[in-house]
This record gives structure tokens, sequence and C-alpha cells, in this order.
């Protein structure tokens, strides 16, 4: 699975994280920028984005929602903390141990 991440300078542990859930982080973009500020004009095939909303104001979070409805890619907004990634990741079904996953086929 891959995700966009938007918000945030550095990611530090999260893309550790990420990988945990067997998620790779395909594309990161801080939102300082002006031009990341305005709406992408695609996800770029990401499955999952992902907003920080400690690092991005009301009106980009608004248009990079409103841009994954349109493409029908799943988002998470929350916290730049390993923590709160971790339980939006959970909410979302995410399972870290696959030998939890319902749909494995290899059931032990």
């Amino acid at each position: 699975m891959n995700a966009y991440l938007v918000g945030a300078d550095a990611l530090g542990n999260i893309p550790q994280l990420l990988a945990e859930h067997g998620i790779t982080v395909q594309k990161h973009v801080s939102g300082r920028n002006v031009a990341h500020q305005r709406k992408p004009p695609s996800l770029n095939g990401a499955d999952l984005l992902i907003l920080f909303t400690d690092f991005l104001s009301h009106n980009v979070m608004k248009a990079y929602r409103e841009l994954a409805n349109d493409e029908q890619v799943r988002f998470v907004a929350c916290r730049r903390s390993v923590c709160a990634l971790s339980q939006s990741l959970e909410k979302l079904g995410e399972v870290r141990d696959c030998s939890q996953c319902p749909n494995r086929k290899n059931k032990r």
C-alpha cells in the first residue's frame, strides 16, 4: 500500500511505523511551500492519504480531502506523532500482525 503524506517538515519514526503496517511512503509534501498548499492535480496512484493536522490550514486539508474523495482514496487526519498515527491506522482496520488479518489465505 502506498501513502501520500501531507504536512510535517520531518517525518521522524513515521516511515518505520508505516512499514510495520505494510505501507510505503509514496510522496511527502511539507505543506509549508505555497505550491504544496494548492490542490494537487492527482494523488498519483496512492492508496492512502495521511494529513498531519498540526501543520496544515483548514483550506489545505479541505482541498486534499476533496481530492481523496474524488479519486476514491481513503484518508486519515491526525497529529504528527507515532501514537496518533498508529491509532488512526488501527481505526482504519490496518492490522500490524499479519496472522490476525481476515484476508490472510494461509491461516495456521
